[in-house]
This record gives structure tokens, C-alpha cells and sequence, in this order.
């Protein structure tokens, strides 16, 4: 029987409860209800924006996001948000569904860290990067009501949220500190990675092989 929380019904597809089992076996339940969160919160901006959008694929998007975190798909040598993203993309290719469809999920996945660019492409792609920015930087915090805020917190609880998302950042990402290079991530390990030292993008630039 198909869920409902704060107004927004959850997919109840073979797909779907496959993509739910699939992050609940492998994620700590911080990271399963953040991304169940990030569903709820990504939809309920797409309905206040009045966006036509595929709550299937959303939904597939927002469970997959952060799967590079998680020991079975986490990698050493490329971002945690491609693993993520390559994974989401396999997943539907082996229920059927490929080509565009697939390739939208796997954008959106893999540019959910990327700020204002997601938000200029496909609704799938806006939404999931919504989700995240509400549930971890409270960015449109007041874009929902507070029953509706109230309600998905409700039924996926956020403790100590803050502090034990950084730290899942931290644990996910600090074997591989050269891939935060030009993104957001690069800030966790400045403040929980004592000898991190980050890429320089003007260093780069002057050290490159170019003669001037």
C-alpha cells in the first residue's frame, strides 16, 4: 500500500520499493531518512513551483544521492557524487529504463552538490538538488510550511542531524581529498581532516606545463 507524508505520496513501483530496499540494506538510517527527506522536500518544491515531474525518477535520485558514502559503492578515485550516479544509472538500466530517463537521473545525482547550476536543467535534475539544500543547508527552509515541515521530520526524524551528517561527509570522502577539488566537500575535510591541504586552482593554473 502506497505511503503518504505531507501531502506528497510515495512511489509504490517495483522499481521503487526495490531503490528503498536497496539504500536501507546498505545505509545507515541517517543517510536512509536524509534521502527520503530529500524526496519529500525536493517534491514539495516542485509542487509549490508548479513543475511537471516524475516522482519515479525523483524518487530514485534522491535515495541514490549519497550511496557513494556507503561502504559497498564507495570508490577511492572519483567523486562520491558519481558513484552515486553511476550507480542510480545501472539500477534503472536493469529495471528497463535507459536512454534519456536514466542519463536525467544520473545528472541529477551527480550534480547534487554542484550550487545553482542543477536548478537550470530538467525538473528531476532542480528537484533532488532542492531536497538536498533544504534537509542540509536550509535553504528554502521557508518555502515549505512548518506542517509540512513538521510532518516529513515526522516520519523521518533529523538527530543531531548537523553533526552526524559531517560527519558521514568526512568518513565518505577523506580517502580521496584530490576529488574535492572546485567543489563544496573540500570544506568538510578543512574542518574535520587535520593535515588536508586543498587543491589551489590559481596554484594550478601557475604550475601547469604552459610556459606563459
Amino acid at each position: 500500500m502506497s505511503e503518504t507524508i505531507a501531502g506528497v505520496r510515495i512511489p509504490d513501483s517495483a522499481l521503487a520499493r526495490e531503490a528503498t530496499e536497496l539504500v536501507r540494506d546498505v545505509a545507515a538510517p541517517l543517510l536512509f531518512d536524509h534521502s527520503r527527506r530529500v524526496f519529500l522536500f525536493g517534491s514539495l518544491r516542485g509542487l509549490e513551483a508548479g513543475l511537471a515531474f516524475d516522482p519515479e525518477l525523483l524518487y530514485v535520485g534522491a535515495m541514490f544521492h549519497d550511496l557513494g558514502l556507503t561502504g559497498p559503492y564507495r570508490r577511492t578515485d572519483q567523486r562520491f557524487e558519481i558513484d552515486g550516479a553511476d550507480e542510480a544509472r545501472r539500477f534503472l538500466h536493469a529495471h528497463g529504463v535507459t536512454g534519456e530517463p536514466a542519463d536525467r537521473v544520473w545528472t541529477a545525482v551527480a550534480l547534487h552538490t554542484t550550487p545553482e547550476i542543477p536548478l537550470h536543467m530538467a525538473p528531476e535534475v532542480a528537484l533532488v538538488t532542492r531536497g538536498v539544500e533544504l534537509d542540509v543547508l536550509g535553504i528554502g527552509y521557508h518555502a515549505v510550511s512548518d506542517e509540512q515541515r513538521a510532518a516529513v521530520v515526522g516520519a523521518h526524524p533529523r538527530p543531531d542531524f548537523k553533526n552526524r551528517i559531517l560527519a558521514a561527509f568526512t568518513e565518505g570522502i577523506q580517502d580521496r581529498p584530490e576529488t574535492t577539488f572546485g567543489n563544496v566537500k573540500a570544506d568538510v575535510l578543512a574542518h574535520f581532516v587535520p593535515d588536508f591541504v586543498p587543491g589551489d586552482f590559481v596554484e594550478v593554473i601557475k604550475n601547469s606545463d604552459w610556459p606563459e
